[in-house]
């Protein structure tokens, strides 16, 4: 039976108990009095008609006609509430005003209009949620044993996956027992299912049961907790999921609903700061957008949590077309309403920004367009400086002409006493953006952060490849280490300090603490469901040219002030040259990427950029230098 046929029915019963209810009312006011019929009965006619034509018509305006009541919940209750007490306040509003013309006869019960209510309340609330204890209990139980579940985290993200297993029996899952680590939740109950202990208890809860699978149900759930559980759950043998992050879920990326296999990013959860939503709101909503490098993993993050604060429109520009356009298609899926403009255009190309700048008069920048593989870059000097340093001159150029109020700039902690190439051009990059803040008085900034998992052409990608052809799995160093973020966590924190920039600011996340690459090799070995040096070998190839075994987030010469938010921080006095000597220095570096002289723009870069030593890494000798 269709939607349409359903509600049909529905329709149908509503009239039927209409009837009822008006009759019920005065039956219980006036007990069957001898005389209803004599007095009452053509008032009671007057008001069923009455019911019968306002009711349905309020009630198909609410849109309870319009509803899969099997789904039906507390929202639904309200406006089944709303929808009854609108009807019949038109209802009593027109019966009274007929009453006092004489139309509807000489005995008129006015406390019937009140029992009335709430018997309408009853019988079309009692009606659809019927419909649903109706679904829930005629629904297809699986075939076989149910297959026992712990979930962790007594929650309500707990909640909506013990009231998923215990609506759809033919998944065959059986929730048992939370694990909660809340004393106030200690020895009660949600939904029917107990909460059991806390998360030390899970050990003794797995030998105790025979659990099929544990499901980490907080999507707030730091590293360490989703560590644990995945370490015990490995010793054990039993498969383990988990819901996704709290910045996944605000990047708009994935539903709460979701359940999936534990990643590597799961594993590196910090715990989240507090969030400060509205001030992201008064920067983004009803503002035009754009934002460049949008195909890439940055970019493309920024568009989805962009997205979300009903921008008035939003210009996704990059090179690549194919990525743009995938782009596009996933947020037009999810947000269709929103005015999205994909452009195909290169930062380099100064003449074609002006004529998108001009065309969509962006009010909001957000450049996350470059080339960032750092021993690719070492080996394509020129191009690392045309794409990463005078593309952002271009970018900022044209959004200071077009009257751009705001522009932020996606850098890294390789700008921080560059060793290579790719570094140089990021602090160069910055060095632009800050001048042009100081120059105009906009809010241009930069904001400055480590790797981030899962990035196109990062480590864990890399490493998943090898796992995947049965290793060997490389490693340049033992002893290399790497600031770590995931892209939806990086991203909401640069809207949140791009709310907060007034202009020459320079943001630095903060990343927490540096992760051995080792021992984030054999997490993703383990997770694989195999074990580091018996599966998969890990060998170690030599640190690549223009990279250091640890990187640095802040210069131990500067300051920085703790801003409102606690994961980012100030630097108000980062090294700038004049206006007039980084103009000359970029005319020069302009000039050598025409004629292509790599040693010569890597000694500019040296001079230029402070704690700059490109020229003491080596060039990569050959392809596996990159790689």
């Amino acid at each position: 039976m269709n939607l349409r046929q359903r509600n049909r029915y529905v329709l149908l019963i509503d009239l039927l108990l209409i009837i009822v209810s008006v009759l019920g009312s005065y039956a219980l006011r006036l007990e069957f009095a001898p005389d209803f019929v004599r007095y009452y009965l053509q008032s009671g006619l007057w008001l069923i008609g009455l019911s019968l034509l306002i009711k349905p018509t309020v009630y198909y305006l609410f849109g309870l006609y319009r509803r899969l009541w099997i789904y039906a919940s507390i929202n639904e209750l309200k406006l089944i509430a709303v929808a009854v007490t609108t009807a019949s306040a038109i209802v009593s509003f027109v019966a009274l005003i007929l009453y006092s013309l004489g139309v509807t006869g000489s005995g008129f019960s006015k406390s019937a209009l009140a029992i009335d209510w709430l018997l309408s309340i009853l019988f079309v609330g009692g009606t659809r949620f019927g419909l649903r204890i109706l679904s829930e209990s005629s629904a297809p139980r699986g075939n076989g044993k149910s297959r026992k579940i712990i979930v962790i985290g007594a929650g309500d993200a707990g909640a909506l996956v013990v009231k998923e297993m215990q609506k759809n029996h033919q998944i065959n899952l059986e929730p048992i027992g939370f694990l909660d680590d809340d004393p106030a939740k200690q020895r009660h109950s949600l939904l029917g299912v107990p909460v059991i202990g806390t998360l030390n208890d899970l050990a003794k809860a797995l030998d105790q049961h025979q659990v099929a699978e544990v499901i980490i149900a907080i999507p707030s759930a730091p590293g360490r907790v989703v560590r644990l559980v995945a370490n015990i759950c490995r010793q054990r043998g039993v498969p383990f999921r988990t819901m996704p992050g709290i910045y996944e879920l605000l990047g708009g990326k994935v539903s709460v609903s979701r359940l999936r296999e534990v990643e590597i990013t799961d594993l590196l959860r910090r715990e989240p700061a507090r969030i400060h939503e509205e001030l992201i709101g008064q920067v983004l909503e009803n503002k035009r957008v754009l934002v460049t490098g949008a195909g890439g993993s940055i970019g493309r993050e920024l568009c989805r949590q962009i997205a979300r604060w009903n921008a008035a429109s939003l210009v996704m520009l990059g090179h690549g077309e194919n990525s743009i356009f995938e782009a596009l298609l996933e947020l037009k899926a999810d947000y269709p309403t929103l005015e999205l403009i994909p452009v195909i255009a290169d930062v380099r190309d100064a003449v074609r920004l002006q004529a998108v700048f001009e065309k969509y008069r962006p009010q909001v920048v957000f450049h996350a367009a470059a080339h960032k593989h750092v021993p690719l870059m070492q080996i394509n000097v020129a191009e690392a400086v045309a794409n990463n340093v005078l593309g952002t001159k271009n970018v900022v150029d044209t959004a200071d002409r077009c009257g751009v109020d705001r522009l932020v700039l996606i850098s890294t902690d390789k700008a921080v006493h560059p060793a290579n190439v790719y570094g140089a051009t990021k602090r160069m990059a910055e060095m632009i953006v800050l001048d042009a803040a100081q120059r105009t008085g906009k809010s241009f900034s930069v904001v400055r952060f480590g790797n981030v998992l899962g990035s196109r052409g990062s480590v864990v990608p890399l490493f998943k490849r090898m796992i995947a052809k049965g290793g060997p799995l490389q490693i340049t160093h033992p002893d290399m280490y790497r600031f770590f973020m995931t892209i939806p966590e990086a991203v909401h924190l640069v809207l949140q300090a791009a709310a907060m920039g007034t202009g020459g600011e320079a943001f630095l996340l903060n990343m927490g603490k540096q992760v051995r690459i080792l021992d984030l090799a054999e997490d993703l070995i383990r997770l694989s469901g195999l074990e580091p040096g018996r599966d998969i070998e890990i060998v170690f190839t030599g640190v690549r040219p223009g990279e250091k075994l640890r990187e640095e987030l802040w210069e131990d010469d500067k300051t920085y002030d703790q801003t409102a938010h606690p994961d980012i921080f100030r630097s108000t006095a980062e090294y700038l040259i004049s206006s007039e000597s980084l103009a000359a220095n970029l005319q020069h570096l302009s000039d050598l990427v025409g004629t292509s002289q790599p040693d010569e723009i890597v000694t500019v870069l040296d001079e230029i950029v402070p704690g700059s030593a490109i020229r003491a890494t080596p060039s990569p000798v050959d392809v596996t230098d990159v790689v």
